[in-house]
């Protein structure tokens, strides 16, 4: 402990912090709650790659006026007593993660988008006396608009700061041991628990428009590297499909729906899961679990099964710790 004069100001003592950040969630699966949500998640620059002067009038004009409705009631089918999932799963993370690093070690979550806001979190870490901070955007693969856009948000809330933290930033972990052995296990635990061997296993991807591809973002090798060695550690074939679709610009290939809709049609059986979330949200369990299943069986499919995500799970916690302890290595 350090030793100050009598009339010293409080300092805390320092500390060591971990910032685990996901996408965001609305705060209610009403229309106004999205409104609000769509419209700052589509204004972010790194999610929407068109000019503001010609994007804002049709986000403000059309996107803003009919869609918050119509994804309001798909939030509605898979909210939680304890609110939005990824909100809920988020925090059990976090929770969990705190036990395992111990008193040390302050953890704490943001949301990029919604609450709690990441510069918020970032000054209550600081608070705490964190002048270490480890800000871990829970994403495997890098994309620009998901992992660019955390560290355009940290630097951005730095730059109003007079003393401002030392910080690290989690890499993506895409091919990481730790991840693709979590992945496996998760994989292999809920095939066991299914009353039925399927004939498919589909990893979907959220979908990025093709000409991030182009323009270099690493996001698309990177998926296709995670379904390459998981298909090599669980001994089985593993098809990758990019759901998500907006807008009509061309987007990666092949897509979930169109993917589900062919399998449906060969009348064979399916299990999908989405390795690219950490965290259960409205993209797995209303988009894949729910409407997924409709498209398969409305094309003559058999089986269907959605595989859970790592969420706070044992294999996804220690996959967790292990990524940050190694982060955190000169910091303990």
């Amino acid at each position: 402990m350090t030793i100050r004069p009598a009339n010293h100001v409080a300092v805390p003592e320092a500390r060591v912090g971990v910032l685990l950040v996901n996408l965001g969630t609305p705060d209610a699966p009403t229309p106004s709650s999205v409104r609000r949500y769509l419209a700052e998640f589509l204004s972010d620059r790194r999610v929407v790659e068109i000019p503001a002067l010609l994007w804002q009038p049709i986000l403000r004009g059309i996107i803003l006026t009919t869609r918050p409705k119509k994804s309001a009631h798909a939030y509605a089918q898979v909210w939680t007593d304890e609110g939005s999932p990824l909100a809920a799963i988020t925090k059990r993370q976090t929770s969990a993660l705190q036990d395992a690093l111990g008193d040390d070690i302050r953890v704490a979550h943001a949301m990029r988008y919604g609450q709690p806001a990441i510069g918020a979190a970032l000054d209550a870490l600081m608070a705490e006396g964190c002048r270490r901070i480890l800000v871990a955007p829970l994403y495997p693969q890098y994309c620009a608009a998901t992992t660019a856009t955390v560290v355009d948000a940290v630097n951005a809330h730095l730059a109003t700061l007079r003393w401002q933290p030392t910080l690290r930033f989690l890499p993506p972990y895409h091919d990481d041991v730790a991840y693709i052995g979590a992945l496996a296990a998760s994989v292999e635990n809920g095939l066991a628990a299914l009353d039925f061997i399927p004939d498919t296993i589909v990893a979907s991807f959220h979908g990025m428009p093709e000409r991030t591809l182009k323009l270099g973002d690493p996001y698309h090798c990177q998926c296709r590297k995670t379904a390459r060695l998981l298909s090599e550690a669980i001994g089985r074939p593993v098809e990758v499909a990019f759901q998500s679709r907006f807008g009509r610009a061309k987007w990666l290939e092949p897509a979930t729906d169109t993917t589900l809709a062919r399998l449906g049609r060969e009348g064979g059986s399916v299990a999908i899961f989405a390795p690219g979330f950490a965290a259960d949200c409205l993209e797995t369990l209303e988009e894949l679990a729910i409407r997924g299943k409709e498209q398969f069986e409305a094309a003559g499919g058999r089986h269907f099964a959605y595989l859970p995500c790592l969420n706070d799970g044992a294999p996804g916690m220690a996959m967790l710790e292990t990524l940050v302890r190694s982060e955190l290595a000169g910091w303990l």
